[in-house]
């Protein structure tokens, strides 16, 4: 009941922003009766195309359904930068209506503008989600760090989302990558999927050939909650990866030793009490000599009770840097960092861009990435 009263309140909200839309584009751009026509059935069609992109990765399996999660997604992102665009084209011209600048050839000419400049973003962002990730490479200067460990690498992919629109070529190509890269330990930092283990399990096999000497590693995301974490804990193990909720393994060089620690997401007890994230339980038990402390934790909130429970650096995603804007903008109100390297008293925190992206096959202003960070001496 809930749910269908959530997407009641979203449609009619779509519809509202769509008639503002039709209403501030359509009069200026003087295309005649039949132009109207077909400015509102446009309209129209986003109006539809929308919702379906929101429901794509619940859709049933059928012959069309994939071209259809296409349209609905491409479509999210476009109306998400049409809407941007009216908005600044209307604080535009409020302000040359107030000084008296505004003229009919400039309304006329704003009012072209702005779609066109949807498209421009909606086409060159999904160029930049649509392909392969570049290597950031992070180094994080760590206190005392013994010579053993001077250069230890752990290569972190995040936010992959394997779904509606990302399949297995993707997370292919993804691997390759990673596996030249040849870290020490992989991190994978949660939101792997959106979707159930029964209709994703093929593309996510790929999972299966990450190689690194001190292993790879895995913790959840929110969207694991939302796609049945226990189903995809267990198929994740089965491709050799070992998960870490709220836990830890250690690993050593000569005398030194490092230990590498994951909670489960930030917002997993509200899916599964047993699962709460506790920074303080994944690191109990861990000898108190252990040289440097890593956390893989999803979400970059977590940073606060991961300083306090003595880790020198967190490894988080969830962000995806805004992926695209305006999205970035509100990124702060949740969490403490939107990406890259920051650091919470004694404890560094890097956010990854992510490696894939979220609904919109649409990145603009930031870059997904596939990171590796090196441990070197502060």
């Amino acid at each position: 009941m809930r749910a269908n009263r959530s997407f009641v309140v979203i449609l009619s909200l779509l519809v509202l922003l769509l008639v503002y839309i039709g209403m501030r584009i359509l009069p200026d751009l003087a295309l005649g009766l039949a132009g109207n026509v077909l400015g509102v059935l446009g309209l129209m069609l986003l109006g539809v195309l929308v919702p379906v992109g929101l429901m794509s990765a619940s859709l049933r399996r059928r012959r069309w359904s994939h071209l259809v999660a296409w349209l609905g997604l491409l479509s999210m992102g476009f109306f998400s930068s049409l809407l941007v665009t009216t908005l600044v084209r209307d604080m535009v011209l409020l302000v040359l209506l107030a000084v008296g600048a505004l003229t009919p050839a400039i309304s006329h000419g704003s009012a072209v503008a702005a779609p066109l400049v949807a498209l421009g973003v909606t086409v060159v962002g999904f160029v930049n989600a649509r392909r392969l990730a570049r290597v950031v490479k992070v180094n994080v200067p760590i206190r005392d760090l013994p010579p053993e460990l001077h250069g230890y690498a752990i290569a972190q992919i995040s936010d992959i989302h394997v779904g509606p629109t990302i399949k297995r070529p993707f997370l292919d190509a993804v691997v390759n990558k990673v596996n030249k890269l040849g870290a020490d330990a992989i991190a994978i930092t949660g939101d792997l999927v959106d979707g159930s283990v029964q209709r994703l399990s093929t593309h996510t096999e790929p999972l299966a050939r990450l190689r690194a000497s001190d292993g790879v590693f895995f913790v959840t995301g929110n969207h694991e909650y939302y796609s049945g974490a226990e189903e995809w804990i267990a198929e994740v193990r089965r491709l050799g990866v070992t998960v870490l909720l709220n836990q830890h393994v250690l690993r050593r060089r000569g005398a030194a030793s490092l230990m590498i620690a994951g909670v489960a997401d930030y917002s997993a007890h509200q899916f599964n009490p047993t699962h709460k994230s506790d920074p303080r339980r994944a690191a109990a038990g861990a000898p108190r000599d252990v040289d440097v402390r890593v956390l893989l934790a999803h979400q970059p909130r977590s940073a606060l009770d991961a300083a306090a429970a003595g880790f020198d650096l967190q490894l988080s995603g969830h962000t995806h840097g805004g992926q695209f804007f305006p999205w970035n903008l509100f990124v702060p109100l949740q969490q403490p960092f939107v990406a890259g390297l920051n650091r919470v008293r004694d404890m560094w925190v890097y956010t990854s861009r992510g490696t894939g992206y979220w609904g919109p096959p649409k990145r603009f202003g930031a870059p997904s990435e596939i990171t590796l960070v090196r441990l070197v001496p502060a």
